[in-house]
């Protein structure tokens, strides 16, 4: 059997990074600091977004 082709459409993270920021937003504002829980959203969201682009450059 023929193996597939690999894939050449890349798997997009920024997705993750608009989730992560509004869900940190919102539990950030849980705590009355929105703005810190944002960063942190963002700063989450971005890492997970740059551990998908790695996996997905093998």
């Amino acid at each position: 059997m023929d193996r597939p082709p690999p894939r050449r459409t890349p798997i997009a993270g920024g997705f993750l990074i608009a989730l992560s920021s509004l869900a940190g937003a919102f539990a950030g504002g849980l705590n009355g600091q929105p703005s810190a829980g944002l960063l942190l959203g963002v700063a989450g969201g971005v890492a997970l977004a740059v551990a998908i682009w790695l996996r997905d450059r093998r």
